[in-house]
């Protein structure tokens, strides 16, 4: 971002009243870590991270531009940047075939290994990296967010975006996760979740689009709180 483009975005926040506390880049974070990466991140991805399609090389140019956007959230004077990390394990979530302890704790350390050299530059801008647990991130729920934050060693750059509304279809208790992450939690979305279990409506979703009433929940838009 050149130095007009940053000040005209920051005299229309200042026109209308406004501040931005956080900003963020979902979808090319999703990109860092997933694998397989096929055509469902050409329809989320930017020309210029999708390149040529080749998935490796996606998901460099997804890293580049996460350490672009901490840059970019520094330059602004925002402190936190909310998004996803993408997994190469999230296709094991079923279990089965069983995946071995060795298959998971690659996924932890590929994680680790894709995302540290994004949040040493957090550190260089001081900004702070909110990963939003969600179903396909590496941190979904209660168990998997914490391993993720031990797979970074608790670094300070790195913490969590609250997002209840995707605990409640799981069964998770927002409240026990508030409690046992709160020095973690640096952004939170508000919204609302419909749970949709009545004995037909299967949690995994049966492949059906969101906010389709057969499944088994869905949220409605977000607003969101520092």
């Amino acid at each position: 971002m050149d130095d007009s483009y940053v000040q005209e975005r920051l005299d229309i926040l200042e026109k209308s009243g406004l501040q931005v506390f956080a900003i963020a880049n979902h979808l090319t974070g999703q990109a860092v870590c997933d694998d397989p990466i096929d055509e469902r991140h050409r329809d989320i991805l930017s020309d210029e991270v999708w390149g040529n399609g080749d998935p490796e090389g996606v998901r460099q140019r997804a890293a580049e531009a996460m350490k672009d956007t901490a840059r970019a959230a520094a330059r602004l004077g925002v402190k936190t940047v909310t998004g996803f990390t993408g997994s190469s394990i999230w296709k094991a979530v079923a279990m089965f075939p069983p995946a071995s302890e060795a298959m998971i704790e690659r996924g932890y350390q590929d994680f680790a290994d894709r995302w540290n050299p994004i949040l040493d530059v957090f550190d260089e801008v001081g900004v702070r990296f909110a990963l939003e647990v969600h179903p396909s991130e590496i941190a979904y729920d209660y168990w998997t967010a914490k391993r993720a934050l031990e797979a970074v060693g608790h670094r300070e750059s790195f913490g969590l975006n609250f997002d209840p509304s995707h605990f409640i279809w799981q069964d998770l208790d927002p409240v026990m996760f508030l409690q046992d992450f709160a020095p973690k939690i640096f952004h939170v979305h508000v919204k609302e979740s419909i749970r949709q279990l009545n004995g037909r409506n299967g949690r995994l979703g049966s492949h059906l689009p969101w906010a389709d009433p057969r499944r088994a929940g869905t949220s409605s838009p977000q607003a969101m709180a520092t």
